[in-house]
């Protein structure tokens, strides 16, 4: 009896392991076959396996051997996985438009995407594939991805391709069908015909080209070993028409739109020609376009030491651009350590994203090897200067100048901003929003925020700067004690001006400001200096007021006119406009006048507490 005990028992674990040897088979996904189709043309050096896009395999594996050695690494990767354990519990995205967009829809599946395959791909842990899949059959389900506003159709089709690339031999076959089939019909397709229809974004010189452009590239790359006369039809395509946009990277690597858009612009940039680079083995000479070696500059030197940026165009209240992800990239393709140093910096006080994980460079420790002083031209023109790159207490000075028309710009042509003491004491307001009553269209500049009336510019007869105006550089000067620039913006106000000047000094060792403005007047009329801040502001007299935010001041001194007197005003504006509330203008204001008016207004910081000493001697900005 014991021995036929010991039998079933042995017979009964036996037929267990073979059941549960048998239930993994059937679980384990077949191995997916990539088609023997003939790869000609623009596609004949691409890889045929899956995953080709951004992160390869091989790239995988060599950032994993590098996390056990490089603790930033490890950090950011780690970041990525817990964003993830966080995306497995959300609810599923709905197809819900806010105004006529989409986008909010695409970036939240692109995101959970990304972070839900990547942490897959990282750890092997099958608790983060079933969500990504269950993400991007979702949205393959809905009717359409907007292509009335087509960023949203580029963004979801990049999410999309991301996932069905990366996890392409995880899934099963009816998944990879369904995806695909997707993929194609709401988001290849509807690319195609807006090629064939010569859909206004293809070939224009900001952000919506390098979007538009770029996730369509990135979804013909993910099926076109099976679907290659689609996807060679959007890739000739979509590389024929990326360097409208990439030249306005040129000369020096500023970005006309601002730096939020900057950001997005640029990610676009970084995600399609790393595409293409993973993907087909080439950049198609895309990474030559002028400017672009430089830009990775751009948000080094347009963050001052509080973390906000130079604030100009459409970009978001208090912006700050945080770690520019596309600069890692950058620091890659032209070997500058400044600019993933950057990225890396700003990571310490923030949450990596998976970008910092894929294009991750080792750390140089290059910043004091950065020039205080940074001069940037283009259709928009840019003048930087601070103290120092360690003190976050530093003086930092940004100064604008280009062309009024630039997509998403404002009326500010020679507007400033200013750091000193760990505060922003000149600022700027940003956008409002886009969902305002023609927002984009013939009430642009009616609201208060995109006027000149908003910004830190001179506003003569109480009207903003000419909606067509250019202004540039003349003359600027970096690397000396007292470091300045001057512009010419003449076309801002030539209804009541032969000549209109604005210049910006360094003074006393980097600790003080001079803004100083010359006008030609060829009528009588009033002009209205005017700084927007969130200080307290207390008129002292009229030629001097004292501005108190977060227990730092700042003390303002009108030099000249004799007849400019401060006072101070309230922002604020009515809904549905954003309100600006707690937020003044510092303003300096003369009465009618005519011929040539000189305003010299200087800006003191209270470095030891007190006053600083001042000279009250005024040069014209010609002996400057």
């Amino acid at each position: 009896m014991k021995k036929l005990n010991q039998f079933i028992l042995i017979f009964f674990l036996v037929f267990q392991l073979s059941t549960l040897a048998s239930c993994e088979k059937s679980e384990k996904i077949a191995p997916a076959k990539v088609p023997e189709i003939e790869l000609t043309g623009i596609l004949s050096t691409m890889q045929r396996e899956h995953p080709r896009l951004l992160l390869t395999d091989v790239r995988l594996a060599e950032l994993k051997t590098l996390s056990n050695t490089d603790i930033k690494l490890k950090k950011y990767a780690a970041d990525v996985i817990a964003q993830a354990d966080k995306d497995i519990f959300k609810s599923p995205i709905e197809h819900v438009l806010i105004g006529p967009r989409l986008l909010d829809k695409s970036r939240e599946c692109l995101s959970r995407v990304y972070n839900l395959a990547f942490a897959y791909r990282w750890t092997g842990n099958a608790k983060y594939l079933s969500p990504a899949v269950s993400n991007m059959r979702t949205v393959c389900a809905f009717a359409d991805w907007n292509p009335s506003h087509f960023l949203d159709v580029a963004e979801m089709t990049h999410a999309v391709a991301i996932g069905y690339d990366w996890l392409y031999n995880d899934m099963d076959q009816s998944a990879r069908d369904l995806i695909k089939a997707g993929l194609i019909k709401l988001g290849l397709e509807e690319g195609k015909k807006a090629y064939a229809g010569n859909a206004w974004w293809t070939k224009v010189d900001h952000n919506w080209n390098q979007v538009c452009n770029g996730g369509l590239l990135i979804g013909a790359l993910a099926v076109a070993e099976t679907d290659t006369a689609i996807a060679s039809y959007i890739l000739k395509k979509a590389i024929e028409n990326l360097p409208f946009a990439l030249k306005s990277y040129g000369p020096d690597g500023v970005w006309g739109e601002g730096p939020g858009y900057w950001g997005y612009a640029t990610d676009y940039t970084a995600y399609g020609i790393s595409a293409l680079q993973s993907a087909l083995q080439s950049d198609f000479e895309l990474n030559n376009s002028p400017g672009m070696n430089l830009t990775g500059y751009f948000p080094i030197y347009s963050a001052g030491p509080t973390g906000y940026m130079l604030n100009y165009a459409d970009a978001g209240e208090k912006s700050k651009l945080g770690a520019p992800h596309p600069a890692m990239w950058l620091a890659n393709v032209y070997n500058n350590n400044h600019f993933s140093d950057f990225v890396i910096d700003q990571l310490e006080t923030r949450t990596a994203n998976v970008f910092d994980v894929i294009w991750f460079r080792p750390y140089a420790n290059s910043a004091a090897q950065r020039d205080l002083d940074k001069f940037f031209d283009g259709k928009v023109a840019l003048y930087f200067s601070r103290s120092s790159w360690t003190d976050q207490n530093a003086l930092w000075v940004g100064f604008k100048a280009g062309y009024n028309k630039v997509n998403h710009a404002h009326l500010d042509l020679g507007n400033f901003e200013m750091d000193a003491l760990g505060v922003r004491w000149a600022r700027d307001l940003g956008s409002d929003d886009y969902n305002l009553p023609d927002y984009f269209g013939s009430k642009r500049y009616s609201y208060y925020r995109l006027q000149s009336l908003s910004h830190n510019v001179p506003v003569i007869n109480g009207k903003s700067q000419d909606v067509d105006a250019t202004s540039k550089f003349i003359k600027h000067s970096e690397g000396i004690m007292e470091p300045f620039s001057i512009i010419d913006f003449t076309s801002a106000y030539k209804e009541f001006v032969s000549s209109a000047m604005r210049g910006l000094k360094i003074l006393d060792g980097r600790k003080s400001v001079l803004i100083q403005d010359e006008f030609a007047l060829t009528k009588a009329s009033t002009i209205a200096w005017g700084m927007t801040t969130d200080a307290v502001i207390q008129i002292i007299s009229s030629k001097k007021a004292e501005l108190t935010l977060n227990g730092k001041k700042l003390t303002a001194i009108i030099l000249s006119p004799e007849n400019a007197v401060f006072t101070s005003e309230s922002a604020q504006q009515a809904k549905p406009q954003k309100e600006n509330l707690g937020v003044s203008r510092l303003m300096a204001r003369i009465p009618e006048s005519s011929g040539n008016v000189t305003f010299s207004i200087l800006m003191l910081p209270h470095w030891d507490g007190n006053t600083p000493s001042y000279s009250t001697e005024i040069i014209s900005l010609s002996g400057w």
